[in-house]
Formats: C-alpha cells, structure tokens, sequence
C-alpha cells in the first residue's frame, strides 16, 4: 500500500509563507500544499507599496507571483479564505466557511494588521491604515484629488506616508504622540534631525499631541481636533500607530501566544507540528539573547526558507540580525539589532553630528553590542564591524573607540 503524501497547511501568504510553501514543493515533489490567505491577492510586494503610493510604479508591478503559477506549482492556492480556528492536537485547520483543512504540519505565518484610530469620526471615507495592497488602492484614488493630509504616529510606517503625501504635493502635517519620532529608539538630538528633515520637505511635524475626533462633511473628513485644542485641516488621513499581530484566530488553542506565536530558535511553537515564521513568530533569538519579533521582509523571507526544511525534518536554528531600512527623504535611517523600544536596561553610546545630517547611537548589554541606530551614511568598515560584533556576540573591547574613531562617509 502506498505511502500517503505529506500534508502542509500554511495560513498566510506573505513572504514567509509564499516562500515557505515553494520550498515544500521543491523537496518534496509528493507532498500537498494549502496556501491560505484572507486577503484576494497572490503575493504580491509590500516593500514597494511605498512606490506605488508615490505613483512611482503601477499596480501591477507591486505583485510577485499569481494565482496561476503557484498552481502550476502544486500549490492549493486559497484566496479569501478566513481561519477561525486551529485545532493542533486533532491536527486540523477550521475555515470560517465550514472547511476543514487536516495537515500533518502546519506553519502559521499571519503577520500583524494596523491599530487604527478609535476616536469620534475615524471610522469612514477619508482615514486609512497602511500594511495591505487594498490600503493603497483606496489612497491612490483619493490622492489625485487631494490638498491636504494629515499622518498620525512617529513611526518609520508614518514616515512613509508622510513622504508619500508629499510626493503629491499635498499641505502635510504629522501629528506624533511621543516627544519626537521614533522615541523609544533615538534620542531628542536624533528626533531633532529627523523633524528638520521633514521639515525641509515642506512638512508640518507637531509633537506631543493626538486625535481626539475626526470631523466630516458630507461624509468626507474634513478636520481634525487634536488633544492640544488645535485643529487640522485635512481630506485624507493616513494612521501609523502600531500593528497588532493576528493571532486572534488562536485564542484558546494549545499554541503558546505572546504578543506574537512563541517559538524557539528551530520556529517550532509549543505543538511539535506547529510552526510560525515572519512578523507573528516571536521566536528565541539567539543573536540578542532574548525573544524577538521580527518585522522586517528580509528576515520573513529568510524564515520561510528554513522553516519550510525544518518542516520536512531538519533541525535549523533560525539565528539573524534584523535591518529596518527607510529613507527620510533625502536622508536614510537603519535600525540594526534590538534597540531600548524591546528592552530597557541597554545602555547605550552616541555620536551626533547634526551640521552634517548625521547620528549614530550605539546599543549594548553589558560588553555585548545588541543593536544600532544610524541616521545618514556611515563608514562601510563600521557597518561591517557592526555587524560581525552583533552576529557572532563577540564583546566590545573598548566601546568608546569604536563610537568614536569610525567616520561616517560623506
């Protein structure tokens, strides 16, 4: 009697789980693969949603693969397909339609979605989150017709729209809660930096304050009131405030969850047949020597790969340091590592050079370098020992030196 094929199901069709489901194929010609996502689309490219809410690149561009190919693959591609629950000891997958989907491993690779406002007059026209394809698309056909815009939250994501909206020329304020961008991470000096930036680039940045309630007109946002008394005109709203990870779909299932699916440094959960991989895997991070979670597209990708072999028996370690990297307009800032947002007790070291647009904030715990922060463009030979000190854990000898004899390139 013949062996029955190997069953993979995998919820979610980001890079992790795209890349995750193509490898399973590829080493085991036999096996069925079911590749779920609530969303319409095959994989599609969220590193340039950025570009193509400039209107830099057209929608078509944005996509990676189709529906077709990744039949052509062997792959059971299921769009528009909501999980509502796991069932991990009986070994299935309950959609919200009724299906029942069994597997004999399955890897949950979900991701985050954006917090949004929950304030009076948020919910309509006019106000939009920034993580999905379909976001995008409803931004791109206000923008044209647009004048004024307002970003609410001091994070990279905000920066991005804040760009993005003056791309198109629109009047852009940014309202930041915290006391300057990216608190948690840099200091004043740094948000200093970055609000002149902005600044230069014909934005509005207010600090310290937030929305207290939308006011619409005819159904369109027209105004904001914010918590300093102030109000802000404004027909289009983009809200960058966080991403909540979807696990929801888990609540009361035997999967051990945190603030994302907990694994260890293999992206096996607390069900040996259970993985997660990408921004919903807080794994246990062998590089930082703490658990993680990481929201970069690299690193998702990265973990697709090996999960998909652990998946078929291998024994990886998952181990990598994460690289957000964004542009600030005619700047760039990299945030390497772990910084004082995941943990609080890292001491740290600075080097700001404001006059020549650029800051360097170095993370440590104890003689360990854990993490970085770099506004500008730095010396090639300091990223390269960044990054072996970082990878390998190899304490710093004298961490002053190496803040402060490393130039930063032109």
């Amino acid at each position: 009697m013949a062996e029955r094929a190997a069953r993979y199901v995998i919820i979610g069709n980001g890079i992790a789980g795209s890349v995750a489901a193509r490898r399973l194929r590829e080493f085991d010609r036999a096996c069925r693969v079911s590749l779920l996502t609530d969303e319409p689309y095959p994989l599609y490219n969220r590193v340039r949603l950025p570009h193509y809410l400039k209107g830099m690149i057209s929608r078509e561009e944005v996509f990676m693969r189709s529906a077709e190919e990744e039949k052509a693959r062997g792959i059971d591609f299921l769009a528009e397909t909501t999980v509502s629950a796991v069932h991990a000891q009986e070994k299935f997958v309950e959609c919200a339609d009724g299906r029942r989907l069994p597997f004999d491993r399955l890897l949950i690779a979900t991701g985050g979605r954006p917090r949004r406002l929950s304030v009076p007059g948020a919910q309509g026209p006019g106000v939009f989150t920034y993580q999905y394809l379909d976001d995008v698309n409803a931004m791109r056909e206000l923008l044209p017709n647009a004048r004024r815009a307002m970003v609410v939250g001091g994070s990279l994501i905000g920066y991005e729209l804040v760009a993005a909206f003056r791309e198109w020329n629109l009047e852009t304020t940014w309202l930041i809660r915290g006391p300057h961008f990216m608190h948690r991470q840099i200091d004043a000096e740094a948000g200093a930096l970055v609000s002149r930036i902005a600044q230069r680039h014909g934005v509005k940045v207010i600090y310290g304050e937030e929305v207290a309630e939308m006011q619409r007109a005819n159904g369109s946002v027209s105004e904001a009131r914010t918590t300093g008394g102030r109000t802000i005109s404004c027909d289009l709203v983009g809200v960058a405030v966080g991403l909540k990870k979807n696990i929801d779909f888990l609540q009361g299932s035997t999967i051990a969850l945190n603030e994302g699916v907990l694994t260890d440094e293999h992206l096996v959960t607390s069900h040996p047949d259970v993985y997660a991989a990408g921004d919903v895997a807080e794994f246990n991070d062998l590089v930082v020597g703490q658990r993680s979670l990481l929201g970069t597209w690299h690193n998702a990708s990265l973990q697709g790969e090996l999960v998909a072999k652990n998946m078929l028996g291998a024994q990886l370690v998952f181990k990598a340091v994460p690289i957000y990297s964004n542009p600030l307009f005619d700047s760039r800032i990299k945030v390497i590592g772990i910084t004082s947002q995941s943990d609080r007790s890292l001491e740290s070291l600075v080097k700001n050079e404001p006059d020549q647009g650029r800051y360097l904030r170095l993370f440590f715990r104890g003689a360990q370098l854990v993490g970085a922060v770099i506004i500008g463009k730095i010396d090639y030979h300091l990223r390269v020992a960044l990054m072996k000190y970082m990878l390998t854990g190899e304490h710093v000898p004298n961490k002053q030196h190496l803040i402060a004899t490393q130039s930063h390139t032109v």
